[in-house]
């Protein structure tokens, strides 16, 4: 079986389109971001809508993956949503952009290990266009980053949990989450510019912990520049 990084990074079109690039300002609450999302995805599968790329924001919250327990969150602070991905507890809100991948699958290749390929592909290419080298862990799904070892005073309090497993250190994680359906793939990721909210942890950071003090609009650009290569070209609605 083909590992994570011998399989084909590009995910392009079999004929020519452009993907829609959509940038929503403000806070957009999870909910309405999941209805939408999910819709989309049904569109698209049936051939009514065009492929989609949408960055937002939410605004402080919880997702509760399939592994969630109820007694694990021992400090809820802000709304428990729960999702369809994999997982425990997640924290999302102001300074995490969140990109909803809504595309279509069969037009360009339907095996979702190359699609998560392909994700991580980008994103170590958007992390790279700020100096930051992103990494694949060979146990875990995602694209992590070494980060200096630092006292951080926290800003704020981490989401209190009771852990069922080490995280093997410091590192920076974007989790994809998706849903395939027939035809059309919806996926999304995390990436933390400057958590407001969660303050530090020893499993989380961002790019101004890392040193990178990027603006919103440069991260943006930056993950629709590297997109392109990989997934095709882009037009801004």
């Amino acid at each position: 079986m083909p590992t994570r990084e011998n399989l084909a990074p590009r995910m392009l079109p079999r004929e020519a389109s452009l993907v829609e690039w959509r940038v929503s300002d403000g806070l957009v609450p999870y909910a309405d971001a999941v209805a939408f999302m999910e819709a989309r995805a049904d569109a698209i599968a049936t051939g009514a809508a065009g492929e989609l790329i949408w960055l937002l924001e939410h605004p402080p919250l919880y997702t509760a993956g399939t592994s969630a327990r109820e007694g694990d969150l021992l400090e809820a602070r802000f709304p428990v949503h729960k999702s369809g991905r994999g997982g425990q507890f997640t924290y999302h809100g102001p300074g995490q952009r969140i990109a909803y991948v809504m595309l279509d699958l069969n037009r360009r290749n339907p095996d979702l290990r190359a699609f998560v390929c392909s994700l991580e592909a980008w994103l170590i290419a958007a992390l790279a266009a700020f100096n930051v080298k992103g990494e694949r862990r060979p146990d875990r799904i995602g694209v992590w980053v070494a980060r200096p070892a630092k006292r951080v005073e926290r800003a704020a309090r981490p989401p209190r949990t009771r852990s069922r497993r080490s995280d093997p250190g410091p590192a920076l994680g974007f989790f994809p989450w998706h849903r395939a359906q027939c035809r059309a793939g919806s996926h999304a990721f995390c990436w933390n510019r400057a958590l407001r909210d969660f303050g530090r942890a020893f499993w989380v950071t961002s790019l101004h912990d890392l040193g990178v003090l990027a603006g919103m609009g440069e991260v943006d650009a930056a993950l629709r520049t590297t997109f392109a290569p990989i997934f095709g070209k882009t037009e801004q609605v």
